[in-house]
């Protein structure tokens, strides 16, 4: 019989040249949902278009391949098949479309092709995560921290074989050892996992007591953590190896330790910076003075120009956050709003005193006490309160 001529991938699945990756998987999804077999029972060219919409997507989703078939056509990528040509086989997206080829499997061959849940044997362990919560000191200085993980490793009585000791595994006699079964049925014909020894080619025998055969079991472990110094909220660390071990022996996961810092009471964070608020006197305010100042790197003088307005922000540089990513490089700054304070009290003195220097200010002052001392008060808290609603 005369080969069917190949028609072109972006026709196939009906999209431009410069698709991107998203584009042509929303493609290929559309078209195959169209030509699904289940859906076109009467129409044996669907099989074929269905066939062919998979060949196109999967030469289209692969950079390599696509680069090959942009720049010599067909002929670019024929070695990526077998002689025969395209087979369901040589296609590696079923994971992806799981809505599409599941019911396929399943009607067909009586197997779901799900979602590769099963580990195989001395493959990679799981990854696991973990959080931390520090205070911004910790986070500032950096810190060590045990974290307790709860993960599998792997049987010390079987050294996680899963055999019995004095036992050994055996060729499993369903695939002789393949780890896959190859499964045919009308236009697919593809490998799958075997079922009896999950890809492993082996089986147990005689199952380890204390992992029953799994050479693998659960335990809680603690592990120190050396957090560096500037961390901030939402930062993940990665701890090579602390992941679960392996099955059959294979190489531990990672550990991803989440960073979480605690609120602070008097100090807030925003990125590198941080910030601070300190109230200071009218006299203060008005004639300058020197005042220490809390910082995470200690006490720091800060000089207060005279006249200086509530709600001034003065920078401290360089007392900041460090960077994490380079010890030795420029730090955040830190960020000092002061305040000026409204005494609540004043002695019979202390009023006489502000009255006369109203006055050569010629502003006038009210003899009850709600005048000047409780118009400013009432600013102040009327203006934390915007601040804090912002």
């Amino acid at each position: 019989m005369r080969a069917m001529a190949k028609h072109d991938y972006y026709e196939v699945l009906g999209v431009d040249r410069t698709a991107d990756e998203a584009t042509v998987k929303k493609a290929y999804r559309k078209k195959a949902m169209e030509l699904h077999p289940d859906r076109n029972p009467d129409k044996k060219e669907a099989e074929e278009q269905f066939k062919e919409v998979g060949e196109a997507y999967e030469v289209l989703s692969d950079p390599e391949k696509r680069a090959r078939y942009d720049r010599y056509g067909h002929d670019g990528v024929k070695t990526a098949f077998g002689a025969g040509g395209f087979q369901w086989s040589d296609f590696h997206h079923f994971d992806e479309f799981g809505d599409i080829f599941g019911d396929i499997f399943e009607s067909f061959f009586g197997v779901g092709f799900g979602g590769g849940g099963r580990a195989q044997p001395g493959g990679r362990g799981r990854d696991l995560r973990a959080s931390v919560a520090l205070t911004l000191e910790e986070a500032f200085s950096g810190t060590e921290q045990t974290i307790a993980v709860r993960r599998l490793e792997a049987c010390e009585i079987c050294r996680g074989s899963g055999c019995k000791p004095g036992t050994s595994r055996r060729i499993c006699p369903t695939c002789r050892g393949a780890g896959q079964i190859r499964i045919a049925q009308g236009f697919f014909s593809i490998a799958t996992t075997c079922d009896r020894c999950r890809g492993a080619g082996e089986i147990v025998s005689s199952p380890c007591p204390e992992c029953s055969g799994a050479g693998r079991v659960e335990k809680t472990v603690r592990l120190k953590a050396r957090i560096p110094a500037g961390v901030d909220e939402g930062m993940q660390l990665r701890l090579a190896g602390e992941g679960e071990a392996g099955p059959g022996g294979g190489r531990r996961g990672d550990l991803y330790v989440s960073i979480r810092l605690r609120e602070h009471n008097r100090f807030v964070r925003r990125g590198a910076d941080v910030f601070s608020e300190i109230p200071i006197g009218f006299a203060q305010a008005a004639l300058g003075d020197t005042i220490e100042v809390e910082t995470l790197r200690g006490k720091h003088p800060l000089k207060i120009p005279a006249g200086t307005q509530s709600h001034t922000l003065f920078k401290i540089a360089d007392h900041g956050m460090p960077n994490p990513g380079s010890p030795g490089g420029p730090r955040g700054d830190h960020y000092v709003r002061v305040v000026v304070h409204t005494p609540k009290k004043l002695t019979d003195r202390q009023k006489e005193l502000l009255r006369e220097l109203a006055a050569l200010g010629d502003e006038k002052i009210s003899e009850e006490d709600k005048g000047f001392f409780g118009r400013v008060k009432d600013s102040f808290e009327k203006f934390k309160k915007e601040i804090i609603e912002e």
